[in-house]
């Protein structure tokens, strides 16, 4: 068998902020063990689990890798709504009047992700 991949890590300056504010965008929960001012911290959820690692240096290019988010009860604009009032912020907003495209967010800390279309959105289109 080959490797599967454990967790994606997301460097940032508080772990157990940022983990908080992805925790409760994906209706997930931070591991038990995960206080404030730890250094680690990690959030389970259905699609992926995220570690969250404390860092010294600060966010300072654009992301190499990033999320991207597909709601599974709600639509696109739903979601974005929901989760810019968690904290994230508008960062390019690529949804068309066709209703197609995306919004690309970023979580307290600037780290870039994209809310897509939700799967009934996708197939009522076709």
């Amino acid at each position: 068998m080959s490797s599967l991949v454990r967790h994606v890590t997301i460097d940032c300056s508080d772990a157990y902020a940022l983990a908080s504010f992805w925790a409760e965008v994906l209706d997930s929960q931070l591991s038990d063990d995960d206080k404030p001012g730890d250094p680690e911290a990690t959030v389970d959820s259905p699609g992926a689990s995220l570690l969250f690692i404390q860092v010294p240096e600060g966010k300072s290019v654009k992301n190499r890798v990033h999320l991207d988010l597909s709601p599974q009860d709600r639509t696109r604009d739903e979601e974005v709504a929901r989760v810019l009032a968690l904290g994230a912020t508008l960062a390019d907003d690529r949804r068309r009047p066709d209703g197609t495209g995306w919004a690309v967010l970023a979580d307290p800390e600037g780290n870039e992700f994209c809310v897509e279309r939700s799967q009934a959105e996708r197939d009522a289109a076709r």
